[in-house]
């Protein structure tokens, strides 16, 4: 099977994004682009930890729901949610409600407030990890990696949750620390382009 699609440009692109309507934008726009916001790195593993058994398509479907329900994934504001917002959300319909991936979100917003402090940000933490060239995995061929085991490994260990070393891979292909789009993608040397011209934070 082909691991490219013909898109609306008749250029070839990861075949992936052929598979929901919206995936096309989020393929060409987003996926593998790095990234060094934080609060865009916290919500990323946020949804990718809502993903977990579940379909991406899902999850990017409800997306600005989920911005709006966690405030936009400033961690700060949602350290500080409570058992009321905890029963708030469980009620909320335009997300996954799901009450230990919820719970993890609000655990998570308190590690990562802790790692800040640790580190200057999320950002400066997050892209120790990312793999030189000769680690890196040839494009879509497995879901963890050496670095998203290491990762996965390393938040687990100061507290973080739902955040395994498969869905800690999706954040790192997602967020440009590897650049995963297939050889013949025509987003791939953009991808690799903006990852060049990229400031690694806390370098």
């Amino acid at each position: 099977m082909s691991t490219t699609i013909v898109g609306p440009d008749g250029k070839s692109r990861c075949r992936w994004c052929a598979a929901a309507p919206q995936f096309l934008a989020y393929h060409d726009s987003e996926w593998g682009f790095p990234v060094s916001d934080d609060h865009r790195l916290f919500e990323k593993l946020c949804l990718e930890g809502f993903q977990a058994g579940l379909s991406w398509r899902t999850i990017l479907a409800k997306r600005e729901n989920f911005r709006a329900a966690f405030h936009d994934f400033d961690f700060d504001r949602v350290a500080r949610f409570t058992q009321r917002d905890l029963a708030r959300l469980l009620k909320d319909e335009g997300i996954v409600r799901h009450r230990g991936k919820i719970e993890a979100v609000i655990n998570n917003a308190r590690q990562a407030q802790k790692l800040v402090k640790q580190e200057g940000s999320l950002a400066s933490f997050i892209w120790r990890y990312e793999p030189d060239t000769k680690q890196r995995a040839k494009p879509q061929t497995a879901s963890t990696s050496a670095a998203s085991l290491v990762l996965s490994k390393d938040l687990k260990k100061l507290g973080w949750k739902f955040v395994g070393p498969t869905t800690v891979y999706a954040f790192m292909q997602a967020m440009g620390l590897i650049n995963d789009h297939v050889e013949d993608c025509v987003i791939r040397a953009k991808v690799e382009s903006a990852r060049k011209r990229f400031n690694r934070p806390g370098r």
